[in-house]
């Protein structure tokens, strides 16, 4: 278990950087951080890489050069044992994504394993969290169910910095969340906050050092993690502590932290500073104080699924996200993202940002392909009979609304959603 005063507690680094020195002004960014203090080197060190969207967009997924810069500072430092963790959503594949993000280039180059934590392979077993949770041992009764390969391991967690139509903003704390949850993390959404807070109570549990390198040559301001405008920052951030890191990024896109809840309970519970009074910038503290202007918005996407989190549709969530019904959620993201978003708004941002010198890094991976995707016509097919049968369900429930009891009472007493 970490401590509550664990090495590197309330210290972010952040630096500003350019394609052309970012592997090395990665490694000062760790040092300044403090990495080794923080990951034992006799412990095996697991990178979780965050695939958003299985094409590239700019800001939405880890970088290739985070990736690359990271892994060749641990190797230089001297660790052995690196992995390469993924997890899958609904709407993402990641095999598809760790190609598309040149993720797959930068593990085969350096000889890093590299696991997909949904493979049968995988051991998922049951956890009982030695603190008290918020939230997860309500949500699911039958057990909270952890990959064991984590347990006894470093993590490092390796975000970008992004807006999030769920919670303002995404970092190293929502990072977490797809490598500790299985598929059922929707069941979650209706009191994400108090998750995200409970999953980094067990990664202090559970691991034996944490780590956090974040991105943001590329940000993403708007309806986040994916249909966003991206502007190129040229800043990077590390921090042994999440909570921090995550403070900063919400800092320097506008935010107050401590009126994003997830940061404010983390920092009442102890579990690192969310306070930027309190905390202690290195490298080149004077980017902390600049404020972007980012804004979080909704999709068309998000704003169906916050009528059932918590709007009209609250009383039908159980039937809408717990049952059969519960792909027309699926069939809707993937319309407004990959039938819609992406091949009439997303794609032209793409081919700008790949004439910025990011871009062209980016490019530089690999075989220098970037993968664009048109329309599909069969997931067009499909989204669109997965819209009009969510059209038609909607409106039936709404008509039968008060017939049915409140499926899940779950997040009743929910802190400052």
């Amino acid at each position: 278990m970490i401590p509550k005063d664990f090495p590197g507690r309330g210290r972010v680094a952040i630096l500003r950087t350019r394609p052309e020195t970012v592997l090395e002004d990665y490694a000062r960014l760790m040092e300044l951080a403090g990495f080794e203090q923080a990951l034992p080197k006799d412990k095996d060190t697991i990178l979780k890489i965050n695939i958003s969207w299985q094409t590239w967009y700019p800001a939405c997924s880890t970088t290739p050069w985070q990736l690359e810069g990271v892994i060749r500072a641990l190797q230089n430092a001297g660790y052995k044992n690196l992995i390469g963790a993924h997890n899958r959503t609904v709407v993402v594949d990641a095999y598809i994504g760790e190609r598309n993000n040149k993720h797959k280039d930068i593990v085969d180059a350096y000889g890093v394993r590299n696991v997909h934590l949904y493979e049968p392979h995988v051991r998922w077993v049951r956890y009982e969290p030695k603190s008290p949770m918020l939230v997860l041992d309500r949500i699911y009764p039958e057990g909270i169910f952890i990959p064991e390969m984590f347990i006894g391991r470093n993590i490092i967690q390796l975000p970008t910095v992004k807006t999030h139509v769920f919670t303002t903003i995404t970092g190293a704390m929502k990072n977490a969340f797809g490598g500790l949850l299985n598929e059922r993390r929707h069941w979650t959404h209706a009191c994400i906050h108090e998750t995200l807070v409970d999953l980094l109570t067990i990664q202090q549990e559970i691991h034996t050092g944490l780590f956090a390198v974040m991105d943001g040559t590329f940000a993403g301001d708007g309806p986040g993690p994916r249909a966003m405008r991206w502007h190129e920052k040229d800043v990077i951030l590390a921090s042994a502590d999440q909570v921090a890191i995550d403070a900063i990024s919400a800092k320097i896109q506008g935010f107050n932290p401590m009126d994003i809840p997830f940061i404010r309970i983390a920092h009442e519970m102890g579990l690192g500073v969310g306070d930027p009074k309190e905390i202690e910038v290195v490298g080149e503290p004077e980017i902390a104080e600049e404020n972007w202007g980012f804004v979080q918005e909704d999709t068309f996407a998000s704003r169906g699924q916050k009528m059932i989190y918590h709007g009209p549709l609250k009383p039908f969530e159980g039937l809408l996200l717990r049952s059969p019904l519960v792909p027309w959620s699926y069939f809707a993201s993937n319309f407004y993202h990959n039938v819609y978003w992406y091949p009439f708004i997303g794609r032209k941002r793409v081919q700008a940002a790949l004439e910025t010198k990011w871009g062209r890094l980016f490019q530089s991976y690999g075989d220098g392909t970037v993968v664009m995707p048109g329309v599909e016509p069969r997931t067009t097919l499909i989204a669109t009979a997965g819209l009009a049968g969510l059209l038609a369900l909607t409106a039936y429930l709404l008509r039968r609304r008060g017939c049915y009891g409140d499926a899940d009472d779950i997040d009743q007493g929910r802190r400052g959603e």
